[in-house]
């Protein structure tokens, strides 16, 4: 198992073109923090956002902005429906599904 990536609070949350990870096949880039995660929720309107499908309608920015997003674990759509999200646009249902 990997080792706790630790943040120094010095490092604003929101992702800058020189912290920027992969691209999804939207165009998007995949904030630096969540590198190795792929499913974000959003904890205001319970949508789970899927990184590797980004869209501009997602907005990431915004979202790690206000600081309301969590991550899942173990990392999968199934973790995050149990915990009551539900599946935003970005979200692939072949993916989703666990194809």
């Amino acid at each position: 198992m990997a080792p706790l990536l630790r943040v120094p609070a010095s490092v604003p949350l929101a992702w800058a073109p020189a912290r920027v990870g992969a691209v999804s096949e939207w165009g998007m880039a995949r904030p630096v923090l969540f590198e190795h995660n792929r499913w974000l929720g959003d904890k205001r309107d319970q949508r789970v956002h899927d990184l590797d499908h980004l869209r501009s309608e997602c907005d990431i920015d915004e979202l790690v902005e206000a600081g309301t997003f969590t991550t899942f674990g173990p990392d999968e759509a199934a973790e995050a429906r149990n915990r009551g999200y539900r599946l935003h646009l970005c979200a692939r249902d072949d993916e989703a599904a666990g194809r």
